[in-house]
């Protein structure tokens, strides 16, 4: 397993700051690698593995982006420090449905999307809507509102097939870093 130390290295480089940064080209292949280790060993995973906030260290993008792109995103790239990409999710539980918050921090702004979550076991799917968004500039909110149908759309989420929704499959899942691919084929890396 040695592509987890080529991952964990990655993770560190974004929040600590100290380690030199996996190259591109090794975290893509330490990263395919996982997901075909994941394939032979099919893991199980469960939805509370998955709770809580992860941010975004590395993406390689979907295939049309990777296509429209060339080598940037074949490559694919680490996040700027900079640059915070969250994601949060809470589980399904017999009180609530599930749900995921997608938070983009540039500076003093502030962009949140939040919907819909659901994770499909055996086979290690979160799928997921945005229906509400909310801007903020500092501590000054722009915006707040539903998105994309809003309360119409959340209710149809759970009744759509999944082969209609987002969604990310897990082939990788740690203590302090998940690995997924999407539903466009990009392949991404998450740490906390």
């Amino acid at each position: 397993m040695n592509y987890l130390l080529s991952l964990q290295q990655a993770v560190t480089w974004i929040f600590k700051k100290r380690e030199e940064k996996p190259p591109s080209d090794k975290l893509v292949l330490a990263l395919v690698a996982a997901e075909k280790f994941s394939r032979q060993t099919k893991p199980s995973y469960t939805p509370q593995q998955l709770q809580g906030t992860w941010r975004l260290c590395f993406i390689t993008g979907t295939k049309q982006a990777q296509n429209q792109a060339g080598v940037v995103l074949r490559s694919g790239r680490y996040l700027p420090r900079w640059a915070t990409i969250e994601l949060t999710y809470n589980p399904e539980t017999t009180a609530q449905p599930g749900t995921i918050e997608n938070s983009i921090q540039l500076g003093a702004i502030n962009l949140t999307l939040i919907g819909p979550a659901k994770f499909v076991s055996p086979k290690n799917i979160l799928a997921f809507d945005f229906t509400q968004m909310s801007i903020a500039l500092g501590n000054f909110n722009v915006y707040q509102g539903k998105i994309r149908g809003g309360k119409k759309s959340e209710k149809k989420f759970y009744e759509e097939k999944l082969k209609k929704q987002a969604f990310f499959t897990y082939f990788l899942i740690e203590d302090n870093l998940i690995a997924a691919r999407g539903r466009g084929g990009g392949l991404a890396l998450w740490g906390r």
